[in-house]
């Protein structure tokens, strides 16, 4: 498409559907060299595009200067002036939608994305449950791209070379000499995390073996949970709020295995191409959210006899009656198997 020679892209959140678009965006760069490409999303998460080359990163100061009908038009202006012909729209909500329809009236090509609403709400009601393979949000956002009339192929992906850890990262976890598993049992919603009595009991097999267990998280309570369960267990490291998140990114790409919720440190270890494996609980890979490239079988799943009404939501933030406790239908034991067995 020689007409469009700067394209702006648009997503502001959440982290975890930021991360979801990288992969994508690393495709699109390397199949369309000349191409000119800026991301437009929230300033801490810059770090997540430090691997794209031909990607330049803009910052949407959403409670600043950039806040409000007016913030936003200021923004539209800043971006113009940097020749942008062409946008395309990843997050598809209000803010969005003003800014880009700025743009469709300064005659630059708009395309955004489908979030496929009908389809997931089929999936996730009680009666009449339409239970199917949803298109990925991967693929979701490859169709923005190819609206625009870009040829953009997400099946032989190429991931950045394991980062070296700089010396501050090095004094936390010290030098690599045996196997590391990053384990991030935390999520925005109850419902989508692993009981932490049940964690315990995974960290506890696993910390008996010749490994390096490293717990990831954020946020205050998160915090004082993983360093009171690493002080529990030998060979096991809280990592949570003692890095940038470059720093962590920078460690998640040294790790062999990354074990998550159904959350954002899935897509970052997805991202730079580390064996991931996730575990579900009232939500479902079907709607879309897997982890970028990973089989389907690092799905850890519920019992769906059990529970047939799985996925209750597409977020987590519905939880189906009697349901509260699903992630007790998947013993520890479980996922320790699945843990061993992507090492070996």
């Amino acid at each position: 498409m020689a007409k469009t020679q700067h394209l702006l892209v648009i997503r502001l959140s959440a982290m975890g559907d930021v991360a979801m678009a990288v992969p994508v965006l690393s495709a699109l760069e390397k199949q369309h060299p000349t191409l000119k490409i800026t991301v437009l999303s929230k300033p801490f998460l810059m770090p997540l595009f430090a691997d794209l080359k031909n990607v330049t990163f803009y910052a949407a100061q959403v409670d600043g200067k950039h806040k409000g009908f007016f913030g936003i038009y200021r923004l539209f202006i800043e971006l113009k002036s940097l020749d942008i012909n062409a946008v395309a729209d990843l997050h598809n909500v209000l803010r969005s939608i003003i800014l880009r329809t700025f743009f469709k009236l300064s005659s630059a090509k708009i395309s955004f994305v489908d979030k496929g609403r009908s389809e997931k709400h089929a999936l996730t009601q009680a009666k009449n449950k339409v239970f199917k393979q949803l298109k990925s949000t991967h693929e979701r956002y490859a169709d923005v791209f190819r609206n625009l009339g870009f040829k953009l192929d997400l099946s032989a992906p190429k991931f950045p070379p394991k980062k070296e850890l700089s010396s501050e990262i090095l004094e936390i976890t010290g030098v690599k000499n045996t196997k590391w598993i990053g384990i991030a049992p935390f999520a925005q919603y109850n419902s989508k995390m692993y009981p932490i009595d049940l964690i315990e009991e995974v960290i506890a097999e696993l910390s008996k073996q010749n490994l390096k267990i490293m717990l990831f998280g954020g946020g205050k309570r998160e915090i004082e949970l993983l360093e009171s369960l690493s002080k529990k267990f030998a060979n096991t490291l809280n990592v949570a709020g003692k890095l940038k998140l470059s720093q962590e990114l920078n460690l998640i790409s040294n790790l062999d295995v990354m074990v998550s919720m159904d959350s954002g440190n899935a897509h970052f270890a997805a991202m730079l191409g580390i064996n991931t494996i996730t575990v579900w609980g009232i939500t479902h890979p079907f709607a879309g959210f897997a982890p970028f490239n990973q089989p389907f079988e690092n799905a850890i799943l519920p019992d769906l006899e059990k529970y047939p009404n799985i996925p209750c939501s597409v977020y987590g933030n519905k939880v189906c009656e009697g349901y509260e406790d699903v992630m007790r239908s998947i013993p520890p034991k479980k996922i320790i198997n699945k843990i061993l067995e992507a090492l070996n």
